[in-house]
């Protein structure tokens, strides 16, 4: 049954309320254009009723509040809903927040995708819900919060193209002021509903904030996030200034760049995933990154108002070219890293265009393995002509073992592997063996070893920095990537020596390339003894 005959079934049976949540599906996919189309008419007709079914849940749901108060506005001026498919999950983040599910959120994605806004309704929203709790905004000057202040305004002036009346018929606004960025609803109170502060402002004794503080974009941009004092001292002012001004009960909410891995967004989130005292804290991080794992954009939004994949493939291209990798990972993809300590910057490196000539003395792959759930199998594909090592192709994935092990079976066939070294630990000795199972099935040999972790006698970190210089010197890279090999660089490129890095899979599965090649070249030669 679709959607169309299960609301006029629906309807036959007087069940109302589930006819209007199908009309509110067809509604809330509107972007699907075909969908739209088939199911205009139905939509058309029951307009009115479906503004009402919107209207009784947009007290208490933030996404049908959203598309309730642009109802009457055209499409293309819409804020919500040519974005609403792709920041859903922020939206439906936000609700937990809100209902209870969660006592602090982290927001992160990149510049100009709609964010503040977002989270400027939703202010509005809970101000209006519940006028008696206070609010606190803060970011890092005052101009970024008025103009959060002044959009607040504008909707509440506004009640033509704002419908938040129809949704809270008794509110009111009780007094605003300008100059201390005050906003009230229903009556005047010592902490208003919304005070907004730049985070060098006047915050103690501004307001003891019982609903939510929220701090957006605290770090002012890349000079501040590169000066270790400036960081340090926006963290004091967060600690000190910004976080005591909420009550034990009050929710708090970041949003913005996560320039660094000390700036003050990442510090608090480190301390909530690794403080002792916290384990009861339920927090969550929900990060949009310009660019999906198949290099597309995440915020191609309808009605144009959004960013394609061109544009992001060539923002970073741009930040590469200009040896600012580190500048792209935090902008745009949502990866603090420390610049500090980087090992591998894309100026340094060695490049060709794919094409090679002659037979190379040998292929080779190194495996340093995973399985999947976030930890990435990274496995470079090895021309090596004399001294030279081309990166032709890589494996990097973060899907299950039954996938990647697939994967570097079909790439050792299809470049002609003649050796594969995987390196095991108790954990993944096995990896090798399934993978030269796959091979006897496909009827391919390959010699297949199985190393010890550390057989180097070092750590990862000091073993991918020890073989820098030969990585450096020695190894050519694809000048034209696809996804994969793309963010396999990236992960490279990401690489601190004195940093915490999220993922080092690539950079690691270099330096043991380098291992096996120079370990293989100093072999010991026995001699008769001269004397």
């Amino acid at each position: 049954m679709n959607l169309n005959e299960a609301y006029k079934e629906f309807v036959k049976n007087g069940e109302y309320e589930k006819a209007f949540s199908c009309l509110k599906h067809l509604y809330n996919g509107w972007e699907n254009y075909p969908l739209l189309c088939e199911f205009r008419t139905l939509i058309v007709e029951n307009r009115e009723l479906l503004k009402k079914a919107y209207l009784l849940s947009a007290r208490d749901h933030f996404d049908d509040f959203m598309i309730y108060i642009e109802w009457d506005r055209p499409l293309k001026e819409k804020f919500w809903l040519p974005r609403r498919s792709k920041l859903l999950p922020i939206c439906n983040s936000l609700q937990d927040l809100e209902d209870g599910y969660l006592d602090e959120l982290f927001l992160s994605q990149p510049p100009r995708t709609g964010k503040t806004t977002l989270v400027m309704f939703f202010v509005l929203w809970t101000m209006l819900r519940d006028p008696e709790r206070s609010n606190l905004y803060c970011s890092y000057t005052d101009s970024v919060v008025k103009v959060l202040y002044n959009g607040i305004l504008e909707v509440l002036n506004d009640t033509t193209t704002y419908l938040w009346h129809e949704v809270f018929p008794e509110r009111t606004v009780a007094s605003t002021d300008a100059k201390d960025l005050l906003i009230n609803i229903d009556r005047r109170k010592r902490y208003a509903s919304f005070t907004g502060r730049s985070l060098y402002g006047t915050l103690n004794g501004a307001t003891d904030a019982n609903g939510y503080i929220v701090g957006d974009d605290l770090i002012s941009g890349i000079e501040e996030a590169m000066n270790k004092d400036r960081l340090n001292n926006a963290w004091q002012k967060v600690d000190n200034n910004f976080l005591p001004r909420a009550k034990q009960n009050a929710k708090i909410l970041w949003i913005g760049t996560r320039w660094s891995l000390t700036d003050p967004i990442a510090r608090r989130y480190e301390i909530l995933a690794n403080e002792e005292k916290y384990k009861d804290r339920r927090y969550k991080l929900v990060n949009i990154p310009a660019l999906d794992e198949n290099d597309e954009s995440n915020f191609d939004y309808a009605c144009g108002v959004g960013f394609d994949s061109k544009f992001y493939q060539q923002r970073r291209a741009s930040f590469e070219r200009n040896n600012d990798t580190a500048s792209w990972l935090a902008q745009y993809m949502g990866e603090p890293i420390e610049r500090e300590g980087t090992v591998f910057n894309p100026d340094d490196l060695r490049y060709f265009n794919g094409e090679l000539e002659g037979d190379p003395d040998r292929v080779f792959m190194v495996v340093d393995p995973a399985w999947g759930g976030g930890d990435f199998v990274a496995s470079p594909i090895i021309y090596q002509y004399g001294q030279e090592l081309f990166i032709e192709d890589v494996v990097y994935s973060n899907l299950e073992k039954n996938f990647t092990q697939i994967e570097i079976a079909n790439k050792a066939i299809n470049h002609k592997v003649s050796a594969i070294y995987v390196e095991g630990t108790k954990m993944t000795s096995s990896y090798g063996e399934g993978v030269e199972e796959i091979l006897k099935q496909k009827g391919y040999k390959c010699n297949i070893q199985t190393t010890t972790k550390h057989f180097t006698g070092m750590g990862k970190e000091q073993r991918i920095f020890d073989k820098a210089p030969e990585i450096r010197e020695r190894m050519v890279f694809l000048s034209h990537r696809d996804n994969e090999y793309e963010q396999f660089m990236q992960n490279v490129f990401s690489f601190s020596i004195t940093g915490k890095n999220k993922h080092d899979d690539a950079p690691d599965s270099l330096a043991m390339a380098m291992s096996f090649v120079t370990v293989g070249e100093n072999k010991i030669e026995v001699r008769k003894r001269l004397f």
